[in-house]
């Protein structure tokens, strides 16, 4: 574990405390995921942890429950499928898990029209459908139960706030988690609903890493997944969404309500068709 992970078990906002001993992460296995799981986990948060990938999913929850002492429930299941909303929340149903993370995306840096159907299909399925079922079949199971806190955690990206080529299909389902969670923040927290999207800018997970051309300078920015995770629990609860970074947070206000629309949207194209110009 890196050493931020020690802040977990100092953060103010203590997460078993607000929202009993379970806790679900779909999409765990590596990058922030894991982060989140290791959160959880360092918290004594028992985890149902969700992954196609079943190697890495079962190393980390070896891991976790030889450091931390936890219970924890595996599901290998692709979440495209159409029965991985049942399989979670038969999970969810069982213990009574009252916080839910969904950190999976599917994301390919390349041009619109190189996409065929079966990637478009499993855009909308992983980033949109998935999610929004799952969100929508977790508040039916605990919409009675006002005098318990329930947190839905949706993992958005600072490329879902302007289209930008390449990234079409991953930037339009982002910018729908966002809205999705910020709209649900608002109508849901008087039902005790805490509902957040968490708006990340470039971090250091495998699948970044491995979208960049070879000898990018960018992975000394990225953002560590661990303060991101760090940043993302602190602020559940609290506001509709949060952006985690100093830079981000700057790039953000300036390019969402310093510098006109246009503008921005042409220097975030600018500056990504110098990133990947071999893929345009």
């Amino acid at each position: 574990m890196p050493e931020t992970a020690s802040f977990y078990c100092r953060m103010k906002n203590d997460i078993k405390t607000r929202y009993g001993s379970w806790g679900l992460v779909a999409g765990a296995a590596e990058g922030l995921g894991s982060a989140y799981s290791h959160a959880l986990a360092e918290n004594g948060m028992n985890l149902i942890l969700v992954d196609l990938q079943k190697e890495l999913l079962d190393s980390l929850a070896s891991q976790l429950e030889s450091s931390f002492r936890i219970r924890i429930k595996t599901i290998y299941i692709d979440l495209a499928s159409g029965e991985s909303v049942g399989t979670m929340m038969d999970a969810i149903i069982e213990t009574d898990c009252r916080l839910m993370i969904y950190n999976a995306a599917f994301s390919l840096v390349q041009r619109f029209m190189k996409n065929d159907p079966a990637m478009l299909e499993r855009y909308v399925q992983v980033n949109i459908k998935t999610p929004i079922q799952l969100v929508h079949a977790f508040c039916n199971f605990h919409i009675p139960e006002k005098d318990h806190r329930k947190g839905i955690l949706l993992m958005s990206s600072l490329a879902g706030s302007w289209g930008t080529r390449l990234l079409g299909p991953y930037g339009a389902s982002k910018a729908f988690n966002h809205i999705l969670a910020e709209s649900l923040y608002y109508e849901l927290k008087d039902e005790g609903f805490d509902v957040l999207a968490c708006i990340a800018g470039a971090t250091a997970t495998p699948g970044y890493m491995a979208s960049l051309p070879y000898g990018d300078p960018e992975p000394g920015s990225a953002m560590h997944p661990a303060t991101v995770v760090k940043a993302a629990l602190r602020a559940i609860g609290r506001r509709p969404f949060v952006i985690p970074g100093i830079k981000n947070k700057l790039v953000y206000i300036l390019m969402t309500r310093i510098l006109p629309r246009r503008t921005s949207v042409k220097l975030m194209n600018h500056a990504v068709g110098n990133r990947y110009r071999a893929k345009l």
